[in-house]
């Protein structure tokens, strides 16, 4: 039986086939589920177009959901000289239902197979990334309204410069993931396209109807253009990746004021013990290893999009080989970005805030604006209370005020945690998570066509 579905009469040279399939099989085991899922859709679609009978039908989608749920169970594996996950479903359907397996590929190319496997298998992962940011999003919140009056000293080009609070940090890390989760929704509002039935990227012969698979597999809407369709190979990718590079920045900048906080020199909050590392020669060392693992992982993560750019750049439309890399790249993103994101969350579950900072010498002319700002109030110009004030610390007869009132949106005393939340439920109710489950359990169990 021939084990490609581009194969013809003549075998190419071995070493020629290891260098242009690499990773793929590897990488084509994530794809598995997703593939079988396209090929349900796709022959449901044969039949309604009488391509297929309905008993060919019916014996297709019994197989096919028997191989879903070996791959669910983990008993799928590409077999050696089988190339890809594509060629491994229809070997096993061959192999198992004979001539009607050979069916399952009329009407549509590898090129779209693939690009609707990707689809699928990116808006899966993208919906696991949302709950989790949604998840470390609520920590954040309720972080920031445990620590709201916990002062915390500001700073610009890292020297003090203002008042801030715990609250007031980690809200701004939480409105933060909102920013990011906007990306995400429109990198999934891209995803969420029908490229099946585009084939090789020109379009078929055969009567197809592209909007019952729109239909069946949860789709938004069809890449209309089967050119476009093609195209979007690369672009997705790049698009999500960028997205992800969002989180990523906002984790690692966490991840930085983690590692500052944390030393000696600011000692704003610490970890337990088991939750650091140690030096192998300085016997006090307590080292913030998992920040600084996420704050790397993190930074490659925002490479990530100029990585896809490189691969795909001035390339003319239409499929070209290298796309496959792509895969080696951007797969591991998701779980890694999914880690970052629970890690930052088991960490911050056993923070340890130090209370009374601004308590400390140090930090006395962080109050110099507060000062200023109350000589205005009470009616002196703010260029002559800067001037007085600035006099005040050169004479070295500053005074801290006793209490600081800060009001407006957004500041120490109105952390506008309710307003933030809802931001984040309007993006979170524009994910159609719901509709893509339902679409996802009818084509594994409806057979009507």
């Amino acid at each position: 039986m021939k084990q490609k579905l581009w194969q013809k009469s003549y075998d190419i040279e071995k070493k020629v086939e290891e260098f242009t399939v690499g990773q793929d099989a590897h990488w084509d085991i994530h794809l598995a589920p997703f593939d079988v899922l396209g090929s349900l859709a796709h022959t449901k679609m044969l039949t309604s177009i009488d391509l297929l009978t309905e008993a060919e039908h019916k014996q297709l989608q019994a197989e096919l959901i028997k191989i879903y749920q070996e791959i669910e169970a983990g008993q799928f594996q590409i077999e050696e000289g089988v190339e890809d996950v594509h060629s491994q479903v229809e070997v096993l359907l061959t192999r198992r239902l004979g001539e009607v397996g050979k069916k399952i590929h009329s009407g549509r190319s590898r090129n779209d197979q693939v690009l609707v496997d990707l689809k699928l298998f990116i808006r899966e992962s993208l919906t696991k990334t949302v709950h989790q940011t949604n998840t470390l999003f609520e920590q954040l919140i309720s972080l920031s309204e445990k620590y709201a009056d916990v002062l915390l000293p500001g700073y610009t080009h890292l020297q003090v410069a203002m008042p801030s609070s715990f609250g007031l940090w980690f809200g701004a890390y939480a409105e933060s993931l909102v920013d990011d989760l906007i990306l995400l929704q429109a990198a999934f509002q891209v995803t969420n396209k029908n490229p099946l039935g585009s084939a090789a990227g020109y379009g078929s012969s055969f009567p197809l109807n592209r909007t019952l698979t729109t239909q069946l597999l949860g789709f938004d809407t069809l890449h209309y253009n089967v050119v476009y369709a093609q195209m979007s190979r690369g672009k997705t990718e790049k698009v999500v990746s960028m997205a992800l590079a969002s989180i990523a920045s906002t984790l690692g900048k966490m991840a930085m004021d983690i590692c500052l906080y944390m030393s000696q020199n600011f000692a704003f909050l610490s970890f337990p013990d088991e939750l650091t590392t140690g030096s192998s020669i300085m016997p006090h060392k307590k080292n913030p290893d998992v920040l600084e693992i996420m704050r790397g992982k993190c930074n490659l993560i925002q490479g990530l999009p100029q990585q896809i750019t490189l691969l795909t750049a001035n390339l003319p439309s239409g499929y070209h080989r290298e796309m496959q890399l792509i895969k080696e790249s951007f797969f591991p993103a998701f779980a890694e970005i999914n880690s970052c994101l629970e890690m930052m969350g088991y960490m911050l579950e056993r923070v340890q805030i130090r209370e009374n900072i601004l308590d400390e010498e140090k930090y006395l002319y962080l109050y110099s604006v507060e000062v200023v700002n109350q000589m205005v109030l009470e009616g002196t110009p703010f260029r002559d209370a800067y001037q007085k004030v600035g006099e005040m610390i050169a004479q070295k007869d500053f005074q801290a005020p006793k209490e600081i009132k800060h009001t407006h949106e957004g500041s120490i005393g109105n952390l506008c945690h309710k307003e933030v939340r809802e931001e984040m439920k309007k993006v979170l109710e524009q994910f159609p998570f719901a509709k893509i489950e339902k679409a996802r359990l009818e084509l594994l169990t409806n057979d009507k066509v």
